[in-house]
């Protein structure tokens, strides 16, 4: 049985709709969160280090990252919830706020497909991993781990560790991380 942890980005320079930067790094806070979560995990030793290709959750991989000398594997599937083509960056905070309160299964299909894919991917890793992702990534794990359909079902605060098991055919929550407020905007 695999042991996943799930890291939630630390605290971004910016958000959504707030930062002229589409991909924005930590803040200086967001490095601190980084170290603190990546001393918390070199304890664990997890056998591999895998990342959204987002900035925000490269660079809180990087504090792991620098302690054990592995290289991360960066992995489109655990990245933030993809905007729809049809939604302009700038009113993806009213889009994303929109959808949080609704199921999987009332949300458009090439949603639910991204759903699906990150959760094939998450119940497909062998071997203790630390997964460095995003809010809406990490409430789909969960989700599919307590059988709940919601598209908000946990609120991870930034650099929360939330942690699942998977056998290879599913997700098994065994803790949440430490919940936190997120502004979407």
């Amino acid at each position: 049985m695999a042991r996943l942890y799930l890291i939630r980005h630390g605290e971004p320079t910016g958000t959504w709709g707030t930062s002229p930067d589409p991909d924005p790094g930590l803040s200086e806070r967001g490095h601190l969160q980084a170290a603190e979560t990546a001393q918390r995990l070199f304890a664990q030793r997890p056998a591999h280090i895998i990342t959204s290709p987002l900035r925000r959750a490269c660079e809180t991989a990087a504090a792991l990252v620098t302690l054990t000398g592995q290289s991360p594997a960066i992995v489109p599937e655990v990245a933030e919830i993809p905007t729809p083509a049809t939604i302009a960056q700038a009113q993806r905070g009213d889009w994303l706020r929109a959808i949080m309160g609704q199921a999987w299964h009332e949300i458009d299909p090439d949603l639910q497909a991204w759903r699906a894919r990150a959760i094939e991917r998450l119940s497909s890793i062998s071997g203790d991993t630390a997964v460095f992702s995003h809010y809406v990534m990490i409430n789909v794990a969960v989700g599919a781990a307590i059988g709940d359909d919601r598209v908000h079902c946990f609120a991870p605060a930034h650099a929360s560790v939330t942690i699942l098991e998977t056998s290879g055919r599913g997700l098994t929550l065994v803790e949440l991380g430490t919940t936190g407020t997120s502004a979407i905007r």
